[in-house]
This record gives C-alpha cells, sequence and structure tokens, in this order.
C-alpha cells in the first residue's frame, strides 16, 4: 500500500528592510548596508530583482532614495515582475501607482467592460500581494488617449488629493497631433463646458450653464498639414483639450467625434507626456514624463521650433 507523499513545508522569504536616513543612490545604499558582502553580491541582488523601495521592485542601480523611503532585500527570491502589454508602472510605493496607459485601454470600467480596464488591472496586481487590497482612482484618460495617470492606494490618500487637487498636481501636460496648424503659435484657450444628453462636450458662451476650463497650447513642430502641440491643463474638465483644439478649427488628429477628418496614426492623436504632483505622504514633488508615441514626430516631419529643456530631477 502505497503512502501519501507529503508536501515540502513552506518555507517564508527572509526579508531585511531599512528605512533611508539621508538622500542617496541605490547601489550606494545597499553597499553600505551590507559592508560584509561584495560589490558583485550587492549588485547580483538587484539584477535579480530582490531589491524593492517602498514596495515596488527595482533593478536600477541609480534609483534616487530619499529620506523615510523603506529599502527591502528579499534573500529567498526575486520579487515578482508586473508585466502587462497595455499598460506599465512606471512608479509605486505604498501610497500611490503611476501608470503609462496605452491608447485604447479604458480607465476603469463601464456597462459593458469591466476587466479591461487599467483599474482592473491594478487591483489584480495589488491583491497579488494583499488579497485585501484595492486602488483608487484620482483622475482619468480617455480610452484612446495614452500616457500617464496615477491611481491611490488608499481611500484616505483618494481623499486628500481630490480635496486638494489644484494645490497638489503642480503639472500636467499632454501632446497632440492637431490638423493645420495653430496661430498664434502660442496661445491660451478658455470657455465653459457643458456635456449634453449623448454625453457629447461643447463650449457655451454661459457662465451659469457650463464649468469653466482654460488650457494653454505651443505649437512645438509643424509641416503645415499636421502640427505637434504641447498641451498645459490650468482646468481639468472632461474633454477639454479635444473641445479646445476644435473650438479654434485644429482638432486632434483621428478625434472624428471633435471634427477631425483625418486620422493618419489610425489612433487618437493626444498622449499625456507630463505629470507632477506633490507626493500626498512625503510632500516630495514628484515628475514623470512619458515619451511620445511612435509617429508623431513622423507626421509632423523632424523639425522642431522649440527646443525644450528640463533641468528638474525625475522620480521614476
Amino acid at each position: 500500500m502505497s503512502r501519501n507523499k507529503k508536501s515540502a513545508p513552506h518555507t517564508p522569504d527572509k526579508i531585511q528592510r531599512f528605512i533611508v536616513r539621508e538622500e542617496a543612490l541605490l547601489l550606494d545604499f545597499l553597499r553600505k548596508s551590507f559592508p560584509d558582502r561584495s560589490r558583485t553580491t550587492v549588485k547580483s541582488f538587484l539584477s535579480n530583482r530582490q531589491v524593492a523601495v517602498n514596495d515596488a521592485a527595482t533593478t536600477k542601480f541609480d534609483f534616487p532614495l530619499h529620506t523615510g523611503d523603506e529599502v527591502s532585500v528579499n534573500f529567498t527570491k526575486g520579487y515578482k515582475e508586473f508585466r502587462h502589454p497595455r499598460l506599465q508602472i512606471v512608479y509605486e510605493d505604498k501610497y500611490l501607482i503611476v501608470i503609462d496607459k496605452g491608447y485604447g485601454l479604458l480607465s476603469m470600467s463601464t456597462d459593458r467592460v469591466k476587466t479591461n480596464t487599467a483599474y482592473h488591472i491594478l487591483n489584480e496586481h495589488v491583491r497579488e500581494e494583499n488579497p485585501g487590497s484595492h486602488i483608487y482612482i484620482l483622475h482619468r484618460l480617455d480610452r484612446d488617449t495614452s500616457g500617464l495617470m496615477m491611481f491611490a492606494k488608499s481611500k484616505s490618500v483618494q481623499e486628500q488629493m481630490q480635496q486638494a487637487w489644484n494645490e497638489m498636481v503642480l503639472d500636467r501636460r499632454y501632446v497632440a497631433v492637431v490638423e493645420g496648424e495653430p496661430t498664434p503659435p502660442k496661445g491660451e484657450i478658455s470657455s465653459y463646458l457643458k456635456e449634453n444628453a449623448a454625453f457629447h462636450v461643447y463650449s457655451t458662451d454661459d457662465k451659469e450653464d457650463g464649468q469653466y476650463a482654460q488650457t494653454r497650447y505651443e505649437v512645438l513642430a509643424s509641416n503645415g498639414q499636421y502640427s505637434l502641440v504641447e498641451l498645459q491643463l490650468a482646468t481639468g474638465r472632461k474633454n477639454q483639450i479635444r473641445v479646445h483644439l476644435h473650438d479654434i478649427g485644429h482638432s486632434i488628429a483621428g478625434d472624428r467625434k471633435y471634427g477631425a477628418t483625418t486620422n493618419p496614426l489610425h489612433r487618437l492623436s493626444l498622449h499625456a507626456s507630463r505629470l507632477r504632483f506633490v507626493h500626498p505622504v512625503t510632500r516630495r514633488d514628484m515628475l514623470f514624463e512619458s515619451p511620445l508615441p511612435a509617429g508623431f514626430r513622423r507626421v509632423v516631419g523632424q523639425g522642431e521650433k522649440k527646443s525644450k529643456t528640463n533641468d528638474t530631477p525625475k522620480d521614476k
């Protein structure tokens, strides 16, 4: 009579945690934290995904650490790597997740789509670590808009950020390919926006009947037929950029809902390229930038009217 083979007992992960006392680069911090380990061994912790900063695994030797960050090293195994074809996590800690969303992916569920959304994908991600975890919406991107957006990992962080949104969110910028060439090449568009029963947003002159919206724009490059335009939100209304560009006669390429007649990239040519905010817990200035999607520059040609530099360090 055969005996049932006993399964091997589960071996818990051996994890050591450190609190950062002063700013440093991750590899330098690890070398100081493990003076008895060789440089090769310490680097292997990183290359094998055994190091996490604020619960988010990283392999970057030059990852910037700030006072109060928590660094953990798992001596048993590497942390699981998040991979998804429609979105990338560019930053994660105990309080927030910042992602780079692909176009065509809903931010959150609708009556018809429940699971193929950024919200659902990230909820599943945080529940792998803790089945009771949830994420919370802070702002949204249209389904066909790509780029940077963020979610809170607790209700209290969500409420804190939403209640002080205009003070905490310092800069939100988009880049679009628009039809024609806006003139002047730099300016502001403002109106009062209203949504009708068919979920179509439009501008109205009646300030009592709409919400004030303001968009700043600057033409970065143009070939006359199409222009690459950077847009900065002074307010964050639904479909604000799309409506405002339609209002000045330069609809976003591919945006047939708001007046476009062409679609050279076979998508809505709008991308959330920059997100800067004050971290709700650490109070650090957080800046994230996402590269332009393939094709945006090609459509308008390679020449830029103005080169831009950014000296602010990025948290990524």
